[in-house]
């Protein structure tokens, strides 16, 4: 009887490669068995997991959030440990299917009102710091403060700190989307404590120095935010997991910050950084190499070709912003050193960028004080002044009247001994 099961479930398998819809009814008709001896609970624990994929690989959601609704009973003849990772692993294939983060939500908050009926406290905390994961990919900030509020007065409690170190991580990710730095270097801080006192796994390390890694780059320290990156990218290289390319971005990024585009061609061609070349790397070596030769045309020609690559995350979109902002004062200022009175227009041919543009960069860079002047809109003109030399006669005048008023009180304490 094991062997036909057996037999059943490489079927199974086998139909899967070549006709995956064919292959949901034989995995269903394993699920479907009676029996609670040993063989059947594997066998269906494995014919649930490869049927949760089948339908992440055909992008079902709505069948695959069936299924975990119906395997509920089966869970409950389980090992509470294998139910948990189970679970865990069925809610995760949401993630490779376009558009299902509502409803993988739902299906999380309906798992955890399961998992406390059945009063399972671990498989309840895991689930919700998976939904805090959840709420932070689907910017429902307030909502995943509030569970991690929550949680970790749960975790402190009970002192599990594994999960207490993924929440505070989260709790620091979660503060920084909102620009509350501070309390995100707080979390931070809290979840690096903890995880000193006990064994971090690997990828929870690189995902603690990635962060770590990002909030440096946010205080413009770019050197320490470099070797947190550098042990990110060891962390998941060791791992074989996919975000090491996105540790090597960031690195990447931080030698361009830092004006050393030399440092990004040797690291693009060492030995580590080969394993990654693709075009997320490339997208880092034009922007490389558009800022060396302070090149906008350049830049924006490499923001074109690679808008998934740089344009996707946050993190390297808002320091390129910065870098691009920084650029294009860098080539205004250039350009209109010469001149002590220009035509906007003719600045803009310059840069190649619309006029309206120019205009509004050149006033703010005249109320930010970086040069001296004035926009004639009615002419279209900037006028350009000398930079103005600063005048002694009031400060050595306030310096005179406070010597003065020494003068005074001294003349005035000897009067008052005199009486």
């Amino acid at each position: 009887m094991v062997a036909l099961r057996t037999g059943i479930l490489e079927q199974a398998d086998e139909t899967r490669r070549k006709d995956p819809n064919a292959s949901i009814e034989i995995y269903k008709q394993i699920l479907s068995q009676e029996g609670t001896s040993e063989d059947v609970l594997r066998e269906k624990e494995t014919a649930l997991t490869h049927l949760g994929e089948v339908y992440r690989d055909l992008k079902k959601p709505n069948d695959l959030a069936e299924l975990i609704r119906s395997s509920k009973d089966f869970m409950t003849s389980i090992a509470k440990a294998k139910t948990a990772k189970i679970i865990r692993t069925l809610i995760d294939q949401f993630s490779e299917i376009p558009d299902s983060l509502p409803l993988q939500i739902d299906v999380c908050k309906e798992t955890i009102d399961w998992s406390v009926q059945e009063k399972r406290i671990y498989l309840k905390q895991s689930l919700e710091t998976r939904l805090v994961a959840l709420y932070l990919d689907n910017k429902m900030y307030t909502e995943a403060l509030n569970l991690i509020s929550s949680l970790l007065k749960e975790l402190k409690r009970l002192d599990d700190k594994m999960v207490l170190v993924e929440v505070q991580l989260l709790e620091s990710r979660v503060c920084h989307a909102l620009r509350n730095l501070p309390k995100s270097r707080a979390a931070l801080t809290s979840a690096r404590t903890n995880a000193n006192s006990i064994y971090c796994p690997p990828l929870l390390q690189a995902a603690l120095d990635m962060q770590s890694g990002i909030l440096h780059a946010e205080e413009k320290d770019y050197k320490t935010a470099y070797s947190y990156f550098y042990e990110m990218l060891e962390g998941y290289s060791s791992q074989d997991d996919s975000r090491a390319v996105l540790a090597l971005k960031y690195m990447l990024l931080c030698k361009i910050m830092l004006n050393l585009t030399e440092d990004v061609h040797s690291i693009i061609n060492g030995k580590l950084a080969l394993r990654y070349m693709g075009p997320e790397v490339e997208a880092m070596k034009a922007v490389a190499n558009a800022h060396q030769n302070r090149s906008l045309l350049e830049f924006e020609n490499a923001l074109a070709a690679y808008p998934n690559e740089l344009n996707n995350d946050p993190i390297i979109r808002s320091q390129l912003a910065a870098l691009y902002d920084t650029l294009l004062e860098q080539n205004l200022v250039r350009i209109i050193e010469p001149f002590s009175r220009v035509e906007i227009d003719h600045i803009a041919q310059m840069v190649k960028l619309p006029t309206p543009q120019v205009e509004t960069k050149l006033s703010q860079m005249i109320l930010d004080k970086v040069f001296y002047g004035i926009l004639d809109q009615g002419a279209g003109c900037l006028i350009v002044f000398d930079d103005p030399v600063e005048d002694k006669t009031f400060g050595m005048a306030i310096e005179t009247v406070k010597q003065m008023e020494k003068v005074v009180e001294s003349l005035y304490e000897k009067a008052a001994k005199l009486s």
